[in-house]
């Protein structure tokens, strides 16, 4: 399956982020993409009030992020906020295309390195995975990737594929952790991940200094389920495709069956 990694910075202006997201979908699916992935917080960033722009999954932003779903003929997984129940937000993964229209709420909240993100963001409790031409794939958010059950649920799902759109926080030894969660979480549930993060604000931002909220530092790769990074972007904005191939997951899964082998 041909996935799109489609790294960005996201503004506070949620049509100004449709825009970009509108973009970047037509040009993955020229480049023959079926599956597009967009960070976390795509809607708006991180770092301003969430539940003035919080939209249901049928609200407007839903609906733009949608119609390029239509337009461009791929399935899109993007990040937004929508209200929760006790005034909070959900931190939300859209999921549409021609094959899915769904949701998939944060499980686990950002409450590390000094932010909380439960102060304002209220978990989801659902594992999710969807279909995409044939291939199911599970659905993570950022600080999800520390917690490889989750993972281990996408592919006793089915999945062949985990995508973890992400808005990382900056800070010494951040990078090291992103990457080698992403390596882990691939290789301990012996599927594919494409992990999208936010690009960091700005051309001289520095990804080691930490910030209030967390912005990005890019670095988004797509890892194959034996661990090894395939794809591995930079800190500005850029767009990865890159074929994902559903019968490496088989063969990794007979030579190392972690799967089978667990006891607990």
């Amino acid at each position: 399956m041909r996935t799109a990694l489609c790294q960005f910075t996201a503004g506070t202006d949620p049509e100004e982020n449709l825009r970009t997201i509108d973009g970047l979908a037509e040009r993955a699916a020229a480049e023959g993409a079926q599956l597009a992935v967009f960070p976390e917080a795509s809607m708006v960033r991180f770092g301003i009030p969430l539940a003035p722009v919080a939209e249901p999954l049928d609200g407007p932003w839903a609906e733009g992020v949608r119609d390029s779903a239509r337009r461009h003929g791929l399935t899109v997984v993007a990040g937004m906020f929508r209200p929760a129940s006790d005034g909070r937000v959900a931190n939300t993964l859209i999921a549409t295309g021609p094959d899915v229209d769904t949701g998939y709420d944060k499980i686990h909240l950002y409450d590390a390195f000094g932010f909380s993100e439960s102060r304002t963001v209220a978990p989801g409790a659902e594992v999710v995975t969807i279909d995409v031409a044939g291939v199911r794939v599970g659905l993570a958010t950022c600080y999800d990737v520390r917690f490889p059950e989750l993972f281990r649920a996408h592919a006793d799902k089915g999945a062949v594929l985990s995508v973890l759109p992400a808005s990382w926080g900056a800070g010494p030894g951040k990078l090291d952790h992103w990457e080698l969660l992403c390596r882990a979480r691939a290789l301990d549930a012996t599927v594919w991940l494409a992990a999208v993060g936010q690009a960091p604000p700005g051309p001289d931002a520095d990804i080691t200094q930490p910030t209030k909220a967390p912005l990005g530092i890019g670095h988004s790769v797509l890892v194959g389920p034996d661990g090894r990074i395939r794809e591995r972007a930079g800190t500005e904005p850029e767009l990865i495709v890159a074929d994902v191939d559903a019968d490496e997951v088989e063969r990794v899964r007979r030579a190392v069956a972690v799967l089978d082998n667990r006891r607990l």
